[in-house]
């Protein structure tokens, strides 16, 4: 079996070719950020299930039980706080619609789950290192 069949790794691969992509996509918005009618794009996130594939699996949910009055209520009740609804920051006069303060969080946001996965692959290679006495 090849180091690249493991799902472990071949999932942590997959993960940072998306955080590369992320990272083109968010760059090529900063740099748009002047652009007329320019607006801001970003990936769809991943999503691993159980068997390893990138599919959306349902999470499954455990019902909460209330033993008394004091206890806050489940998650599904009604929120007690108005909830922001804007999504995203107002468009300029130019069309434009790109913030960069926003761009510049989900950057940085992306680079240290990049640090993550990597670190993660470098550790789990030592692991097999190790588990076959190459370490």
């Amino acid at each position: 079996m090849s180091i690249n069949d493991l799902p472990a790794l071949s999932a942590l691969r997959t993960r940072m070719q998306w955080h590369q992509e992320r990272q083109r996509v968010l760059a090529e918005n900063v740099s748009n950020s002047n652009t007329p009618n320019f607006k801001p794009r970003d990936l769809v996130e991943l999503k691993f299930n159980e068997k390893g594939g990138n599919a959306a699996a349902p999470a499954g949910s455990l019902a909460l039980l209330r033993t008394s009055q004091v206890h806050l209520s489940a998650s599904g009740a009604e929120p007690t706080f108005d909830q922001n609804r804007r999504v995203g920051f107002q468009t300029r006069p130019a069309g434009n619609s790109v913030s960069l303060e926003e761009e510049m969080l989900k950057v940085s946001a992306n680079q240290m789950d990049y640090a993550a996965a990597t670190s993660l692959y470098g550790k789990s290679l030592h692991l097999l290192k190790m588990a076959i006495g190459k370490a």
